[in-house]
């Protein structure tokens, strides 16, 4: 055998070897693509049967999507003999870099998923979270928009919520609405009891299954001070306690109890 013959033999044999690796790596990345769609739909499935989160769902199937594709893409580099762990160890070298520069963000991403997992609030409810007041309109992994009652629109970092105390306002379906008030000490008050209690049980609008309280509160400064509470329907809140507060005004004034307001007394001795 000369050398030419030699030459186009070996030739022939890598090149059928090489033809055999492509076309198993090409089987493997068909048979990963196929896997990967058919894992994303069972995921997003899986998901939407125990009513999670329609985003996070969306984001955690194309994760296990994109993880199968990264794996087939290693293998397919393994068959043509590429070392794959230095590869590997660039990945994690560049995704740690990523993680410091992007830590801010990562916070902001962690603290979404966990509120689109536990849920302490949702689109639509009223919350006082992070110093803010108002009503949810959209949660995104990274940040949570509300609009106030003044009709501003803030977005709040997702980070800032999860770590702080949210107050859900309009969780229950049950509020109780109090109104505080002090009357003057001339005013009897077996009578300024009776008063309130007629205000609070005539209240239009109020939930007749539950009772109402008129509380004694304490002897003040300067009034006797009370408190009125009775229990209304949340969505009916504002509307029911401004309506309870000028009701007790317009009661006492009728029945001649004064409100007073604070006084001080001074004393002074003249000095001859």
């Amino acid at each position: 055998m000369d050398l030419k013959q030699f030459l186009t033999q070996e030739y022939v044999t890598t090149a059928i070897d090489f033809a055999l690796k492509a076309i198993g790596a090409l089987a493997v990345l068909i048979a990963a693509w196929i896997i990967a769609a058919w894992l994303k739909r069972a995921v997003e499935s899986r998901f939407e049967k125990i009513s999670f989160d329609q985003t996070l769902g969306k984001f955690f199937a194309n994760l296990v999507r994109y993880a199968v594709i990264v794996l087939a893409v290693l293998s397919c580099l393994q068959i043509f003999g590429v070392d794959t762990t230095s590869f590997a160890a660039v990945i994690a070298a560049a995704g740690f870099a990523i993680g410091l520069a992007l830590q801010g963000t990562l916070q902001n991403f962690s603290a979404g998923v966990m509120l689109l997992a536990f849920r302490p609030f949702k689109v639509g409810d009223v919350v006082n979270v992070a110093g803010q007041t108002g009503v949810i309109e959209s949660i995104a992994l990274f940040t949570t928009t509300m609009d106030t009652f003044d009709n501003r629109r803030i977005i709040l970092p997702n980070s800032e919520i999860f770590g702080a105390t949210i107050e859900n306002i309009s969780y229950h379906s049950t509020r109780r609405a109090d109104v505080s008030v002090g009357t003057a000490y001339e005013a009897d008050i077996d009578q300024t009891w009776e008063v309130l209690r007629q205000v609070a049980d005539n209240l239009e609008g109020r939930l007749p299954d539950k009772d109402t309280a008129v509380i004694l509160l304490e002897l003040g400064d300067s009034s006797i001070n009370w408190q009125v509470r009775v229990w209304v329907p949340a969505s009916d809140f504002f509307p029911l306690k401004q309506r309870l507060t000028r009701d007790v005004k317009v009661a006492l004034d009728k029945a001649g109890i004064s409100i007073p307001y604070p006084q001080l007394d001074v004393h002074h001795n003249a000095i001859s």
